[in-house]
């Protein structure tokens, strides 16, 4: 069949689904028979996946023209059929595995074609693994994890050989990330064994698309040069529309979870077929998912609740529900946010800041996830300031204003783990691996004094640990080839792959056997038998703790019940959003005035009567005195990490001119600076202290670097595979782990300081938590406005929201709402 033939089949299956291809599919479909790579940019609910699919598909018809058989003929047509290998799809969440096969099998149906379709992922039952094993599915639907134990089990060359295209979905949400630096190994493998594969990318949200082509493909390789840059061109329509209350001076300045417009948002789920709710963590989700269910009970039995904790069978009959319209709500967390398509959903509730434009595109996306259709998102103020962030993004949605991905460089973690993998199988031979890592992005730099002591570390345990056998993982064959003959340290590594590191879980069962969930380790210590708390919609009673397994019962629904808490971190505003929201702050002194920051008036008002509203040329501080002490806030607005860098800097500067204690806070807005005694602001004028002059050095003496690179040495050493997390079901306890990272730290520290694991600690520290690069721009801007220093009586509408957030390390949340409430009556006098 030739080309024209082909976009025949194409096209009449579109037709028959009442549709009609967009150009960029049938761009994609072009350059990927043409036999190019490529990565293709669409947004959420375009078609973006039949993009794909079909040119797969399209060109197993091209090879085997005369697929299409009589009745008669049809067991001499699959007698004609290869079985094994011809597709891989990537996706990064096991949620999008059941859509994306859907998909597939859709279009093999329809086409009467012999393809058959698989799943391997953390949830895939032993008995299909195995099926696998015999017999690979046409096309396959995986997670980066389960590709990685498939490059670990035995004659892996032979499953990928005839292997035609891998399509590796979300790009932009593996980018950036550990799962994105395990992608490009296994792509660098994948090439060798598989020269003919096609390699492509799909993006949704991304900003820097060329950089992002590079790193999927390979630094200055073939791939890359023989590769496409695909834009859809599609203007999804978003509607945007804040929620705001009918009397803005009720609006809490802060401490509230958006709660207080409740009534509002039954209003927007009675108009809507399906609603999602999305918060930012499983806390709130928890929180509002009980807090309508008691206000509106009638919602009971319609109403669900969606987070990567509660068990995979309920997350699964509430992604179906969705999709056969059962349900009018469901309140959820970033579990949701990725390409599940739920046709049924108009419309979507964002509570509180995203933090990025990019997240909150893609969680606009879930409504309207058809071509064509408009996507709903309503956006729910926390706060006063939050509204700020409502406007800001309006702004970036009309302009199409979308974050970087930064790619992650030199992982030496991932690549001791991937050696390892290669070892499991059939073992490697360390030339011919070298020559293929060198390719990928993230170690297009590396040495061969680095290659060599990564080597001496998987065989010797490193300069230091040559004494303990447990670190001589891989052997030395006689033929050069590198190789884990273990079973034991096999199967330890096989149970430990993959890159995502978290706290220690522990099941959450009823004493009658049912699964509910998993809790974090560190909240359940927290909990006495008899306590009750809410998890998963329901309230439970604690039996025991037993066996890293948490025991409840029902609980009596009059006693008090405290809500379940995660240890992730907090999200901070991306660069972009910063940047927005600085632009969306200065708006505020012009006529020219959105929505949102016409309703902000009273806060702004307020605001200028205690102190000022900043200017494009102008950095703020503002300093008063209260009972607790003296304080002194900032406001670069720039990113709660910036924040906490720049005050750990700051305040270290300061006491360089004069002995001071400072306690320190810090919000995505800004920080401040309390102490017992009053800050000398002038002599900070005269000595220069935004400088940026020997930024690094004062980061490391202000902060304790070294205890925040020992803390991310722990998810190094899990990952390296230099401690143990533990057997199925029996993990190791956090603080075990932590005190096995620990030593191994103190040793690579005192014996070994040239230690690669040990460095990559020290610049993850500074350059993905604590944001380095973006502290000294920060600084740089500071040092080209005037500083406008205002001398307050009592604490502003900007100042709230930081001092609270001291506050709530401090006191319950109950405590707290109660506390903000006196404090923004005393205040607002």
């Amino acid at each position: 069949m030739n080309r024209d033939e082909l976009y025949v089949v194409a096209e009449n299956w579109f037709k028959s689904q009442g549709w009609k291809s967009f150009p960029f599919q049938t761009q994609t479909w072009t350059a990927f028979l043409q036999g190019k790579n490529g990565l293709l940019n669409a947004p959420t609910g375009s078609g973006k996946t039949y993009a794909l699919w079909f040119p797969v598909v399209l060109d197993y018809i091209k090879k085997n023209p005369d697929y299409k058989t009589t009745r008669g003929e049809a067991e001499r047509s699959l007698a004609k059929h290869k079985s094994g290998l011809k597709a891989i799809w990537i996706t990064p969440l096991r949620a999008l595995s059941v859509e994306i096969k859907q998909a597939a099998e859709r279009i093999i149906t329809d086409l009467d074609l012999p393809l058959t379709v698989g799943i391997r992922s953390g949830d895939t039952s032993q008995s299909e693994r195995t099926k696998q094993k015999n017999k690979m599915p046409d096309l396959l639907i995986i997670t980066p994890e389960s590709l990685q134990l498939l490059l670990a089990s035995k004659q892996y060359e032979k499953t990928f050989a005839n292997c035609g295209a891998i399509v590796v979905d979300e790009w932009h949400e593996l980018m950036g990330t550990k799962r994105g630096v395990q992608m490009e190994l296994a792509l660098s493998r994948l090439k060798t064994i598989a020269p003919k594969m096609r390699i492509w990318g799909i993006s949704a949200t991304i900003g820097n698309l060329e950089l992002a082509q590079e790193v999927l493909l390979g630094h200055d390789t073939e791939a890359y040069q023989n590769s496409v840059l695909i834009k859809a061109h599609i203007n999804k329509k978003i509607k945007i529309e804040s929620i705001l209350p009918e009397k803005m001076e009720t609006y809490p300045w802060r401490g509230h979870m958006g709660l207080h417009l409740i009534d509002e948002v039954a209003k927007i789920i009675r108009r809507s077929k399906t609603t999602l709710i999305f918060t930012n963590v499983r806390s709130a989700c928890e929180i509002w998912f009980q807090a309508i269910l008691e206000r509106y009970p009638e919602f009971a039995g319609e109403m669900a609740m969606h987070h990567g904790s509660i068990s995979r069978e309920t997350r699964l009959w509430v992604e179906d529900a969705i999709r056969n319209e059962e349900l009018k709500v469901v309140v959820c967390t970033s579990s949701l946010d990725l390409g599940v398509d739920f046709a049924p959903v108009e419309t979507i509730i964002q509570v509180g800041g995203p933090k990025g434009v990019a997240r909150f595109l893609q969680r606009a996306g879930r409504s309207g996830h058809q071509p064509g259709k408009e996507s709903v998102i309503y956006f729910l103020a926390t706060h006063a300031m939050e509204l700020i962030e409502a406007s800001a993004l309006k702004k970036a949605v009309a302009k199409t204003v979308v974050e970087d991905r930064m790619p992650y460089l030199n992982s030496w973690d991932v690549l001791v783990q991937y050696l390892n993998t290669l070892a499991v199988s059939d073992g490697f031979f360390p030339d011919e691996i070298y020559e293929e890592v060198k390719t990928t992005f993230c170690y297009q730099n590396i040495t061969k004094e680095n290659w060599n002591w990564i080597l001496n570390f998987i065989t010797n345990g490193s300069q230091s640990l040559q004494a303990y056998d447990e670190f001589k993982k891989v052997e030395i064959e006689e033929d050069g080839r590198y190789k884990i003959n273990s079973r034991f340290i096999a199967m330890h590594h096989r149970m430990q792959m993959g890159t995502i590191v978290g706290d220690a879980v522990l099941n959450v069962k009823f004493l009658s056997g049912g699964f509910i969930g998993t809790i974090e380790e560190w909240f359940a210590s927290k909990l006495q038998r008899g306590d009750v708390f809410t998890f998963a919609g329901r309230r439970l009673e604690l039996f025991q703790i037993k066996n890293m397994q948490v025991l409840v019962r029902k609980a009596d629904p009059k006693k008090t019940a405290r809500v379940v808490s995660w240890m992730g971190g907090r999200m901070t505003l991306s660069a972009q959003m910063s940047e927005l929201l600085r632009e969306e702050l200065y708006a505020a002194n012009t006529d020219n005035l959105t929505p949102e920051l016409k309703a902000l008036k009273p806060i702004f008002d307020r605001q200028r009567k205690e102190s000022i509203v900043p200017n494009n040329d102008e950095f703020l501080i503002e300093t008063f005195k209260t009972r607790e002490g003296f304080h002194a806030i900032f406001y670069p607005f720039e990113g709660r990490y910036v924040h906490e860098a720049m005050a750990s800097l700051i305040s270290y500067r300061i006491s360089l001119l004069s002995p001071i204690t400072f306690s320190l806070a810090y919000n995505d807005y800004g920080f401040e600076l309390l102490s017992d005694q009053e800050i000398d602001m002038q002599s900070v004028f005269d000595n220069n202290l935004f400088s940026t002059e020997y930024v690094h050095h004062d980061l490391q003496k202000s902060l304790n670097s070294t205890e925040m690179a020992r803390r991310k040495f722990r998810d190094i050493a899990v990952i390296a595979g230099l401690v143990f997390t533990g057997m199925p079901g029996k993990p190791v306890k956090t603080k075990h782990l932590q005190s096995g990272s620990q030593l191994l730290f103190e040793v690579f520290r005192d014996y070994e300081p040239d230690n690669l694991l040990l460095q990559q600690a020290f610049i993850e520290t500074f350059e993905h938590q604590l944001e380095e690069g973006r502290l000294i721009q920060a600084m740089e801007r500071i040092n080209n406005q005037n500083i406008v220093w205002k001398q307050c009586k009592k604490p502003t509408p900007f100042s709230f929201p930081i001092i609270t957030d001291r506050l709530r390390e401090k006191i319950s949340s109950e405590t707290l709402q109660e506390r903000i409430k006196k404090m923004t009556a005393s205040y607002i006098k």
